[in-house]
């Protein structure tokens, strides 16, 4: 069984400001990041689709401790959102500092995937990578 979607087209399209899922042809649901089957009811029968990136704020943390090679990017949120077509995906949240993320800021909130960011792979990973960036939606 291959991959509809991989990692790195995935992560390629993220750095040129567009989010791919894929949409199950058997029960309608969508998986994002990519996997091999159906997030809901495990079938391989899947179809890329251009999300929109938007959604809203379920959960939040504020990051003190940044990954090895980062140290000059802390503190930073990173937030849990439901987008509009289902899944939850993690990214960042900018256009906010970190010491006003609280529940009453944010939980519920809408937000827009913004400018992607991209950083540079460390020795634990395969390279360059890049992960969603959400704003606080006006």
């Amino acid at each position: 069984m291959a991959y509809k979607l991989t990692y790195q087209e995935y992560s390629e399209a993220l750095k040129q400001q567009k989010l791919l899922g894929l949409k199950c042809r058997s029960c309608g649901a969508v998986t994002v990041p990519p996997k091999m089957v159906c997030r809901r009811c495990a079938s391989p029968e899947l179809e890329v689709v251009a999300l929109k990136g938007s959604g809203r704020i379920q959960t939040f943390t504020t990051c003190n401790v940044a990954p090895e090679g980062r140290e000059d990017e802390v503190p930073y949120i990173v937030v849990l959102v439901e987008l509009e077509e289902g899944p939850w995906l993690m990214g960042r949240l900018v256009g906010m500092a970190p010491e006003k993320a609280t529940m009453e800021a944010l939980i519920g909130k809408s937000v827009k995937m913004t400018k992607t960011g991209v950083f540079p792979g460390d020795k634990y990973s395969a390279g360059e990578g890049a992960s969603p960036t959400f704003m606080l939606a006006k």
